[in-house]
């Protein structure tokens, strides 16, 4: 009996910890608006199309702290990530592609396997009927919890790497695209003409929607995840070359060096 009071004030313990470090970690997170240096060039694959681009972020030293210091969007779940609200399909071929790869999934490699693979499957609508992946024990059904002895994380991410793929190739778009945000605005000329402007950015608290505002921490704007190796435009370069194709982040890669040589609105959670 001492020891399940032991263990039960342990564990509350930790979780009372786990709250301080994370409000103490939304306390640094930087405010939402601050100047960013933009640049603007034409897709060379499409004249009718121009990237904007988000310097700013995409020269920072933002990296994924999943595992090692990420507090998670939701309290007493750090453990999760931003795993806990489960990935919205983009469309039907979406969703097809990664039923594709989970079908090669095992038990060994996914601890759900037996709730995927059950008549559930694993789509669930959320409260506004859009279809996302079906949470299980209040976390995504592909998300592996700490202590599996197949390893803690995606379970599709790790096939991914076990098989020498992108983790994009096998994982929900919302899952791999985060933290760029992709978006796309017809722009009128003066004289009549008209470009798609696709635009390259952060994803910050503003693109969850007014939900946003409300998670517990999250990432883009914290210190405590820009303790990146390399910028971003480097360590994404494979999102990147799937959101703007080779030659679109070919050029992406000269302006974002020729503004780190002269840098203009550092990313402030940089410093």
């Amino acid at each position: 009996m001492d020891v399940t009071i032991s263990s039960t004030a342990e564990v509350k313990a930790a979780e009372k910890a786990a709250k301080k470090a994370a409000k103490a970690a939304r306390k640094r997170e930087v405010p939402l608006d601050f100047p960013r240096a933009w640049v603007e060039f034409a897709d060379p694959d499409d004249a009718e199309q121009v990237f904007r681009c988000d310097l700013t972020w995409l020269t920072s030293r933002w990296t994924c702290v999943f595992g090692r210091g990420c507090h998670g969007i939701r309290p007493g779940r750090a453990s999760d990530g931003c795993c806990t609200l489960g990935a919205h399909w983009s469309d039907d071929d979406d969703q097809k592609r990664v039923l594709g790869h989970a079908a090669r999934l095992t038990p060994e490699t996914w601890q759900f396997h037996k709730q995927g693979t059950g008549p559930k499957g694993i789509s669930e609508p959320d409260e506004d009927g859009e279809q996302r992946t079906r949470r299980v024990d209040g976390a995504c059904i592909f998300l592996n919890r700490p202590g599996f002895a197949g390893g803690e994380g995606c379970a599709l991410h790790t096939l991914a790497l076990a098989e020498g793929l992108e983790p994009l190739e096998t994982k929900p778009d919302v899952c791999w695209q985060l933290p760029i945000r992709r978006g796309y605005d017809w722009i009128d000329r003066p004289d009549e003409t008209r470009y798609l402007q696709v635009t390259i950015g952060e994803y910050d608290r503003r693109g969850w929607g007014p939900g946003g505002h409300d998670l517990q921490w999250w990432c883009t704007g914290s210190p405590d995840a820009h303790v990146g190796a390399d910028p971003v435009y480097v360590s994404y370069r494979a999102e990147l070359v799937e959101l703007m194709g080779p030659a679109g982040y070919a050029a992406l890669v000269e302006h974002c060096v020729r503004h780190m040589a002269s840098p203009v609105a550092p990313h402030p959670a940089d410093l």
